[in-house]
């Protein structure tokens, strides 16, 4: 069984900043990619940043700039530092953390964290 929780949104102004962390639990063997995706009200859930083992990064061309996602393997943890926010960036923001299962991975999601930008 794994767990992944999620910490760190909240309600900011335009322009300010927040720091989502996640951190995975449990039995865990080894866990590949990590990564940051992301659902406003009204539209379906999109990949916001996401990170391999190696920590080679992808990010949507609407957060690149601005938000810089980053994992602690030793810890089973990835961060998204998100600045220059804006309203546009409001959303439920999940965590995906891929472990390696058996011959195969397995997605494990958070359960979410609620991102408010206000103008």
């Amino acid at each position: 069984q794994v767990q992944v929780v999620e910490s760190g949104g909240g309600l900011v102004q335009a322009g300010g900043s927040l720091r989502l962390s996640c951190a995975a639990s449990g039995r865990i063997f080894k866990i590949n990619s990590m990564g940051w995706y992301r659902q406003a009200p009204g539209k379906q859930r999109e990949l916001v940043a996401g990170v391999t083992r190696d920590s080679i990064t992808n990010y949507a061309d609407s957060v690149k700039g601005r938000f810089t996602i980053s994992r602690d393997n030793a810890k089973n943890t990835v961060y998204l530092q998100m600045n220059s926010l804006n309203p546009e960036d409001t959303a439920v923001y999940y965590c995906n953390v891929r472990v390696v299962a058996g011959v195969g991975y397995l997605d494990v999601w958070g359960q979410g964290t609620l991102v408010t930008v206000s103008s």
